[in-house]
């Protein structure tokens, strides 16, 4: 189909690249930055599917930008065309269009086929929106898993952001699926200008190339010693500018309409009440502001927000977050897109992907609060609420305003706004109704290659390549040393180095005792040397001698400085010293004096003294030495005492011992032991690296494993086939199908009433952690009964999955069951508003979760008919306005009047 017979407008380079791809029967990921068209080539295969009499599924994220697609597309392909299916509603199921959030295409593929109903017969293409949500830790995984199940005839149009490893996402998407190009483009066809706004004034951020800060920027920098406690130890920043200050600031320079991101629903709210009595729009505007919120006010009146929020909407100014009513942040979302409301304050979720564009996007902060405290924000956050500036058409520039705060200033947000986005990564996650659904379907072996066909495993098998190639590494060099080593026993060597370390410690022991022996022999040896005469023989150690006992023959006894001489002797070495009484260690007295020449002796003078004696003294050392010879000499006294003569035997014969080891001839025992330190390292590193590899490579599938335990005890198979119990929990969907299906089968819920069991649907299947969180209404006796009945239930699943390691929610909580029996019994929408601290989008939110369960009840097949009647009751009850969708979706519902199983989009 030629894409110049549907766009009137000469299309981008990308945008042609994607559509040739697509004609040559390939799989496209588009990445390219928000606003830059790439929804086009999503539309192009809508007119493309018309053509060819075939359809396309289109899914997003979000149940309220499918609800906008669904809107946008019926004016530009006509409703006939376009229908809807959501977990509770289906519009126009036979049209050549159907828009669905990704998690109802992915639970459309886990559906049994029936033999007369293929749902995905007739379809031709399927375009994934906002496709870099597989980022998202808590439902990314199933855009992982409607890639990995869908049929090969169907291509795929997957649209994303910027993102660091588009490339990769590609590779994986041909890998599991079939032919797939990347389509990228990093053109802008409105140019984004940044500024940062302080208290100063509205500044430029960025230089002319964009690569970093403004020459005028100047880093703030705190004076010394200005040191405070809190967040980081940082000096808070300059005073940040006031809210009307910023938005005066852009209005003087013509830079609305803008939304505004602030991180908190607060503080969304109280930005609008900030603003006081500005007005934003003209007197005309203001006119046609009122004659729509008139309008809305007539069809939904128990939708208003406070008087607050509607003095400010006619002024130009709203706030959208998750807790305003759906309806009214329609309205703001239409408002808006029509020049009608020139600031919205919005948190982040705005910009995941709801079409409002604006010339400006104003960013209040670079940091926000996570689940660790403060972080601040990543590249792709900060990208993905930039891009909202810009509208192709209107404007020929858009900007992008970062504000100066307590904790950051113009040095953050210019790393900010030139950082690259981040890389997707997979939050693959295998669920009770995963492996139910599979083994459904398929054996075992052939499940476990779907589980490992992730995107997960996929980025793995990237780097287990490398982390392969470095345990080859390891265990090389692991293999050179043992080839040093060759055959030698390292049992051995432990042995030899544990008589070593013996052999250490018993010569400690030695010389302890040397030392005790000497201590004591040392004053009956002096004393006696008193009274020794000039000739006696002696052996001395000192160390001049160099340490070593030397024999020698005491010449003369000269007066020492105390009451002791200094003795003048002559050694076997013929060489003379000037020694004090305690370097002598053995005194022999048993041999015979020499006779001693006092002609020969030297003019020593200083105690330790030594000199070399002459040929006259050489004789009288011949003599010492010739003694020495025929009598030990050399033994100190002190080692002749009996415990050091019986541990220098001991000592003796572990080194003779030692000596006759194999291990003893081995060389250099110092390097044998560093190389045997270095394998013991190896061989854990690979050990650890190996079980790592292990892990990584397999987690999901172990997962997968301990999943299916689990279920086995539950009854929910034999021999791996799903029983009536297995297949009433996979058809099941929710945080955990398998508490949900336990509960449903129980019996407990039977004999409710319709209002008690929506209360007890909402307490098993929400979970809303607000410490603020009160209800003023009381849940009846019946439901708490009820609920109460579960928790045997409840704790046996718990300590199953305790056992196997999972971490999945059991959601338990009765604090909010008396307001949905309340809502169930008809107490009006203002009401039960004045009866909580729950904001208004949160109350709709968990009975939208209600209502999704109660929906899927009809479709279960192990329960009552009791359990049925009453679920399609509760139903009734809960599903209305403001909770309901809105009024022409309702209506186009109603004139479709065909059944079908949302939860598996099956004919009844």
């Amino acid at each position: 189909m030629d894409p110049s017979e549907v766009f009137p407008f000469r299309l981008d380079e990308f945008q042609l690249q994607a559509i040739d791809a697509l004609n040559q029967g390939h799989s496209v990921v588009v990445t390219a930055p928000t606003g830059s068209g790439k929804t086009l080539v999503g539309e192009y295969a809508i007119y493309r599917a018309i053509e060819h009499k075939q359809k396309v599924f289109y899914t997003t994220p979000l149940k309220a930008l499918s609800n906008q697609k669904l809107r946008d597309f019926r004016r530009q392909f006509g409703a006939e065309n376009v229908g809807l299916m959501t977990g509770d509603l289906t519009v126009n199921r036979a049209a050549s269009v159907i828009v669905m959030t990704t998690e109802i295409f992915r639970n459309m593929l886990y559906a049994e086929v029936d033999v007369n109903h293929d749902p995905l017969l007739d379809v031709e293409t399927v375009v994934l929106d906002e496709c870099h949500y597989m980022n998202d830790s808590q439902r990314g995984t199933v855009w992982e898993e409607s890639i990995i199940h869908c049929p090969p005839s169907v291509q795929f149009v997957a649209l994303s952001a910027t993102v660091a490893n588009a490339g990769q996402l590609t590779d994986w998407i041909q890998y599991v699926h079939g032919p797939t190009e990347l389509i990228n483009s990093d053109f802008r066809p409105v140019p984004l200008l940044f500024s940062f706004c302080s208290a100063k004034g509205l500044h430029p951020l960025l230089n002319e190339a964009g690569t970093g800060l403004h020459p005028n920027c100047k880093v703030w920098r705190a004076p010394k010693g200005n040191k405070r406690k809190g967040r980081g130890n940082k000096p808070l920043q300059p005073q940040p500018p006031s809210i009307s200050f910023v938005v005066s600031q852009m209005a003087e320079r013509e830079m609305l309409p803008a939304i505004y991101f602030i991180f908190s629903r607060r503080g969304c709210d109280k930005a609008v009440r900030d603003l006081g009595s500005t007005s934003l729009v003209t007197s005309k505007e203001q006119d046609s502001l009122r004659e729509r919120l008139l309008a809305y006010k007539k069809k939904n009146p128990e939708a208003l927000r406070n008087n607050l929020h509607v003095d400010a909407l006619l002024r130009g100014i709203a706030a959208h977050h998750a807790g305003v009513l759906p309806a009214w942040k329609e309205l703001i979302e239409a408002l808006f897109q029509e020049g009608l409301v020139k600031v919205v304050f919005a948190t982040e979720t705005l910009a995941a992907g709801i079409n409002m564009p604006a010339r400006s996007t104003v960013i209040s902060s670079l940091s926000k609060r996570a689940d660790q405290g403060h972080r601040f924000l990543m590249g792709s956050e900060f990208l993905q609420m930039a891009g909202r500036a810009g509208r192709r058409g209107l404007d020929s520039q858009g900007f992008v305003v970062t504000v100066q705060s307590y904790f950051e200033g113009v040095k953050e947000a210019g790393t900010l706004a030139t950082s690259s986005p981040e890389p997707l990564v997979s939050q693959f996650m295998p669920s009770y109704g995963m492996v139910l659904n599979l083994l459904q379907r398929y054996e075992l072996s052939k499940a476990k290659e779907l589980v490992e066909r992730s995107f997960g495993c996929y980025l793995a098998s990237l780097d287990l390549v490398e982390e392969e190639n470095l345990i080859e590494q390891l265990k090389h060099q692991l293999g050179l040393l043992q080839g040093v080593t060759g055959d030698m026993s390292w049992t051995d060597f432990e042995d030899y180095e544990k008589h070593r370390g013996r052999l250490r410690e018993e010569r400690r022991l030695l010389r302890i005792l040397q030392q005790q022996a000497a201590e004591t022999l040392a004053n009956e040896l002096t004393m006696a040397l008193q009274f020794a005469s000039v000739g006696t023989l002696v052996s001395l150690k000192a160390p001049q001698l160099r340490g070593v006992v030397s024999p020698a023959v005491i010449v003369n006894k000269l007066d020492g400085p105390g009451q002791f001489p200094l003795l003048l002797c002559l050694t076997d070495q013929n060489i003379w010293t000037l020694l004090p009484c305690n370097a002598v260690v053995a005194l022999h007295a048993e041999l015979s004096c020499l006779k001693v020449d006092k002609k020969l002796e030297p003019d020593l003078r200083r105690v330790g003294e030594l000199c070399h004696g002459n040929a006259q003294s050489r004789n009288l050392a011949l003599v010492v030495a010739s003694m020495a010879k025929r009598h030990d000499m050399t033994t100190p006294q002190y080692d002749l005492a009996g415990e050091v003569l019986a541990q220098a035997k001991l000592v003796k014969s572990i080194e003779e011992e030692l000596e006759t080891q194999p291990v003893h001839r081995w060389g250099d025992r110092k390097k044998l032991k560093k190389h045997r330190r270095r394998m013991e390292q190896l061989e854990v590193e690979i050990r650890e690296r190996q079980q790592l590899l292990h892990h990584r490579a397999n987690r999901h599938w172990d997962t997968f494993l301990a999943l299916k335990d689990v279920l086995r005890h539950f009854g929910c198979f034999d021999n791996l086939l799903p029983t009536e119990i297995g297949r009433t929990v996979a058809s099941l969907r929710g945080d955990n199908q398998l508490w949900l299906g336990l509960a449903l089968m129980s019996g407990h819920l039977d004999e409710l009433p319709p209002s008690s069991l929506a209360a007890v649907f909402e307490a098993i299947s929400t979970e809303l952690n607000r410490p603020d969180l009160w209800s003023g209404y009381v849940s009846t006796p019946a439901s708490q009964e009820a609920l109460s009945s579960l928790s045997t239930i409840r704790n046996e699943l718990l300590r199953a999955q305790i056992q196997h390691e999972l971490v999945i929610p059991i959601w338990y909580n009765s604090e909010l069951m008396g307001l949905v029996e309340a809502w169930s019994l008809g107490t009006s929408w203002n009401e039960l508003i004045a009866n909580t601290s729950l904001d208004e989008g949160d109350v709709v939110r968990i009975l939208r979760r209600t209502i999704d369960l109660l929906s899927q009840v009809p479709y279960c097949e192990a329960i009552s008919d009791q359990l049925r009647r009453n679920a399609r009751l509760a139903l009734q009850a809960i599903n209305r306005f403001p909770v309901c969708e809105a009024e022409d979706l309702l209506d186009a519902a109603s004139n479709d009047g065909q059944g079908i199983n949302p939860a598996t989009k099956r004919v009844e």
